[in-house]
């Protein structure tokens, strides 16, 4: 077996009307993301650092946005998929360490849930899964709260 380490970021606009969901959770929101898909930006940056460390690609490559199949997909369902990809070469998913970027919604209270979410969807142990959530201290377009960002790292396990 080989470790390897994968990296992801994503970035979306705020939009008025649209559902809110991170990782997987919806939340009480009056605006949502603006995406092809549910623009979960959150399992957007899991999914991106899962391919990376399996040198397959990254998000855009498997689920393109001009794609009609990927309208209003669930990302929920996208990291299903890229959880079939990387058993089909052989690999196990170590840990995913993700990151929410954004001045607003706190995501204390839903933190739990976003791990279940991920930790099904990847099936892994729930210990396998941080979310974590940070502001950008009101700097740059994620923090005049225009937009929210997400990062992660992954290690996964290949033969």
């Amino acid at each position: 077996m080989s470790s390897r380490a994968g990296i992801g970021y994503d970035i979306h606009r705020k939009v008025e009307g649209r559902p809110l969901v991170l990782g997987g959770v919806r939340f009480e929101s009056d605006w949502g993301l603006e995406g092809h898909s549910d623009a979960d930006v959150l399992l957007h940056a899991i999914g991106d650092a899962l391919l990376g460390a399996a040198a397959l690609g990254d998000l855009g490559a498997h689920f393109p946005p001009g794609d009609p199949k990927w309208r209003d997909a669930s990302s929920v369902e996208l990291l299903r998929l890229i959880r079939a990809m990387l058993d089909g070469r052989g690999g196990r998913i170590v840990n995913v360490d993700a990151m929410l970027i954004a001045e607003a919604p706190r995501i204390g209270g839903m933190r739990d849930a976003m791990r279940t979410n991920i930790a099904q969807a990847l099936k892994i142990g729930i210990d396998a899964v941080s979310v974590k959530a940070t502001t950008n201290e009101n700097l740059g377009a994620v923090g005049r709260g225009e937009g929210l960002a997400a990062m992660a790292i992954a290690m996964i396990e290949l033969q």
